[in-house]
């Protein structure tokens, strides 16, 4: 199953969130039919954008608690110092998508950033 996590600056349009998923299924080669959720920080929760995005997606929004995103920023494989300096993770996108997907998942595409959205993609199946 695959969780798509993402970040964005405040204001982000559906269709800007959808682009920067768009571009991440792309590197992947997988279409939105393989997404199982959208997770963002909990903080985020009450972006349009983003809650558009998932409601058109057709998959639930799963809103990451700050210590879990801090958790599973350990796994992230990108950096941002001003991600860092403003979330404590260093990319809210793999953060989000590792925490939702739980311990055993693994990044399948790395931050993909697509104007103000960034969009990860994390497997949560046992990969060997």
């Amino acid at each position: 199953m695959i969780v798509a996590g993402i970040g964005c600056r405040k204001g982000a349009t559906a269709a800007q969130v959808a682009a920067a998923v768009a571009a991440a299924l792309e590197r992947a080669g997988l279409t939105t039919k393989a997404l199982s959720a959208m997770a963002t920080p909990a903080a985020k929760g009450g972006e349009p954008g983003i809650t558009s995005a998932a409601r058109a997606l057709r998959i639930p929004l799963v809103l990451v608690p700050q210590a879990a995103l801090e958790a599973a920023g350990q796994r992230a494989a990108t950096r941002s110092e001003r991600v860092v300096a403003l979330w404590k993770v260093p990319s809210v996108a793999e953060a989000a998508a590792l925490a939702a997907g739980g311990p055993t998942a693994r990044l399948r595409v790395a931050r993909c950033a697509v104007g103000p959205a960034t969009c990860a993609l994390a497997d949560t199946e046992a990969m060997p």
